[in-house]
């Protein structure tokens, strides 16, 4: 089902990304020195919001979450406003202090490790979502994760659903949830762990993702989309199967934010009506060019980047 909105909405957290580079983390007591740091915005929903903004060049997107009133959330929404997203219903607290997440990357590998605290947006509430309804109705596209309270996010795909939006769920961190969440998303995306955590079933070659994608079908879903990492992702729905492989990047900087750079890029593809193979290899691209570079937010690419990218790859 779908109606006749235009852009996308997304529900989700925001935190302050501290990032740490060294060859390996520390052990407990120990002190390691790093070879590098830097802070900027990060959070799932926030990263989503970014790489979708970027890559739907002026296709509108709104972002949902909550703040605190400090340093953290200023620098949030200075670059929310910068790329053009839509702050109106991004709610700031007098009590609780805004997200941060700790992040370390590999110096050897660029694999990361991280830790969150999700601050004021772990206080989203029904009712900050139920206040957000006009932007998500409007919305051609609904994305949201399970970052922030689950309720909100439950709250945020019935809102969707019930006005005709297509709705992406990114269940990361996997947490376990009834079958009725599933029954409210037309995709859901999870990466290679977050599908074996939901499922109990393990997710490290295509035909194996194809068995966890049947068992999310089974629970509701329209379509499992999984990424596979440097194996690409599979599409899996009811009346189609396919992977498309991951496209080569020549030296990989920061896998951080790679797969929110997938899920905005397939948000944009979504709204503006592509095919799923051609949605797919779009959200491939976004992903693949995020990984060339430092950081989250930072790292996702603009819409000439991932054009010249994919002509470059046909």
């Amino acid at each position: 089902m779908s109606n006749s909105g235009t852009g996308i909405a997304i529900l989700g957290i925001y935190v302050a990304d501290l990032a740490f580079r060294a060859d390996r983390l520390p052990r407990i007591g120990e002190t390691r020195l790093g070879s590098g740091f830097k802070l900027g915005p990060g959070g799932k929903g926030s990263n989503q919001a970014v790489a979708a903004a970027r890559s739907g060049d002026s296709m509108p997107v709104s972002f949902i979450t909550k703040l605190g009133r400090d340093a953290f959330a200023d620098m949030g929404i200075g670059i929310w406003k910068a790329d053009g997203i839509v702050t109106d219903f991004v709610v700031q607290s007098d009590t609780e202090a805004t997200g941060a997440a700790f992040i370390f990357v590999s110096t050897e590998t660029g694999d990361n490790a991280i830790i969150v605290s999700s601050g004021a947006a772990g206080t989203l509430s029904v009712a900050d979502v139920d206040s957000a309804a006009p932007a998500i109705e409007r919305s051609a596209v609904f994305v949201t994760q399970f970052e922030q309270p689950l309720e909100a996010a439950l709250r945020g795909l019935e809102i969707a659903r019930r006005a005709g939006v297509t709705t992406i769920l990114n269940p990361a961190p996997a947490a376990t949830v009834d079958d009725g969440f599933y029954r409210l998303c037309d995709y859901v995306t999870p990466n290679e762990a977050e599908a074996s955590a939901i499922t109990g079933l393990p997710v490290e070659t295509i035909e194996q993702a194809r068995v966890a994608g049947d068992d999310l079908l089974r629970r509701g879903a329209g379509v499992a989309l999984i990424t596979l990492g440097d194996k690409g992702a599979l599409y899996h729905s009811g009346s189609e199967s396919f992977h498309v492989p991951a496209f080569p990047v020549p030296k990989v900087v920061d896998t951080t934010g790679a797969g929110d750079a997938f899920n905005g890029g397939f948000a944009v593809a979504l709204a503006e009506g592509q095919r799923p193979l051609e949605a797919v290899r779009f959200a491939c691209a976004t992903a693949a060019l995020s990984v060339g570079k430092p950081g989250t937010a930072p790292a996702m690419p603009t819409r000439s980047e991932i054009e010249a990218f994919l002509n470059d790859h046909r």
